[in-house]
């Protein structure tokens, strides 16, 4: 990864990219590489060797032609280690559940203000989670509440759920010490647990892991 994180934006509102591109060309560590109002075109870009390859694609949900959610996995396909961060207006449950399985980093809403866009980008190149607090509060509420108590003892402990609730909440592990009331050196023995048991790296993987393995599905919420 380089110093400056070079972003794409697939957004088909032009007055939406004027505003975003003026957010992020106000962060010296950030560049806005790219922007395009469809996921085709933005998806063919990342076959042009002369186009500089970005390291996060800020992405709608909403687009002409191939939706966001479509988009995610070719993506992930064609760039590994790309990190999409869904950008939206849609707080609707099964769009984020699915954003999110299918592999997406982040999912803030269009309502978001400067800092939490750009603490979520920052957030998510350094392997972490970036969610809305109203969508991270409502997946890990329904990530808690349709698991089993035997099949939740079996996977992970409530103080371990905590934790991940609060990293998808964006907290740092020093925050979560204070909200917790336990020790940083605890959060850390916690997170490894977590991503150990889960076989993952970050927050929004261990909540995919989670659908993954049958435990939550779409089809639950009816």
């Amino acid at each position: 990864m380089s110093e400056t994180i070079r972003i794409m934006m697939v957004e088909d509102h032009p007055e939406y990219r004027e505003i975003v591109e003026l957010a992020i060309g106000r962060q010296d560590d950030m560049e806005l590489v790219s922007q395009f109002g469809t996921a085709e075109r933005a998806l063919r870009s990342l076959d042009d060797p002369g186009a500089e390859a970005p390291d996060v694609v800020l992405l709608d949900l909403h687009l002409p032609g191939m939706n966001g959610l479509e988009a995610i996995s070719y993506f992930t396909k064609q760039e590994s280690d790309l990190k999409i961060i869904v950008l939206t207006q849609s707080d609707q449950e099964a769009d984020v559940l699915k954003a999110i399985m299918l592999g997406a980093s982040g999912y803030l809403l269009k309502a978001s203000t400067v800092k939490q866009l750009t603490e979520g980008i920052r957030m998510v190149m350094k392997g972490g989670a970036s969610l809305d607090a109203k969508v991270a509060k409502f997946v890990m509420t329904t990530l808690k509440s349709k698991l089993p108590q035997q099949q939740m003892e079996s996977m992970l402990t409530d103080r371990e759920i905590q934790t991940l609730a609060l990293l998808a909440d964006g907290l740092v592990k020093k925050e979560i010490a204070e909200r917790l009331n336990i020790s940083v050196s605890t959060v850390v023995t916690h997170v490894c647990n977590i991503y150990a048991k889960l076989d993952v790296k970050n927050a929004p993987s261990a909540i995919a892991k989670a659908f993954k393995l049958g435990l939550l599905t779409l089809d639950d919420k009816g």
